[in-house]
């Protein structure tokens, strides 16, 4: 098994795991807020129909299959693009991130209709009303892991 894939299907296990523990055995889907670390980390629930930070909302079904598709597509166009090409093994990492939360993110939109988001960080003074979950993170480390390490020659094996 390639390391792309065992990133990825980590970061999927992690991500629906963690999910799944929080929103239902903790039931945070009903309880709306759980203070962990107060003001530092706490799990407040959010279900997110657009992309990061409720970009492109909308209730219409049709924009939640839009953004599946889009997911699936760029998922599988980075796995394929680094199975044809040498490259390091930071760019092989940093796509598992991305393909792992991107399908991580799809089986949320498919189960509930929307992403299930949940992890929240503020600080003393300052409330953040944005909630995220460990695909968005992946995702987020994985594109920028392409950016910077992609383009360096891969070293010999």
């Amino acid at each position: 098994m390639s390391l792309v894939n065992r990133v990825a299907g980590a970061i999927f296990i992690l991500d629906q795991l963690s999910k799944y523990l929080v929103v239902h055995l903790m039931q945070l889907d009903q309880r709306q807020e759980i203070a962990v670390l107060p003001p530092f980390v706490n799990f407040r629930m959010a279900w997110n129909q657009g992309i990061n930070f409720g970009l492109f909302q909308s209730g219409a079904d049709v924009m939640r299959w839009v953004l599946i598709a889009v997911a699936l597509v760029i998922a599988a166009w980075v796995w394929l693009w680094v199975r044809h090409e040498r490259h390091s093994q930071r760019v092989l990492i940093s796509a598992g991130l991305l393909v792992g939360g991107a399908l991580g993110n799809v089986i949320d939109r498919v189960i509930y209709g929307a992403v299930a988001d949940f992890l929240n960080m503020s600080l003393p003074g300052i409330d953040n009303p944005y909630s995220f979950n460990i695909a968005d993170v992946a995702i987020f480390a994985g594109a920028l892991g392409l950016v910077f390490f992609t383009g360096r020659p891969a070293k010999a094996a």
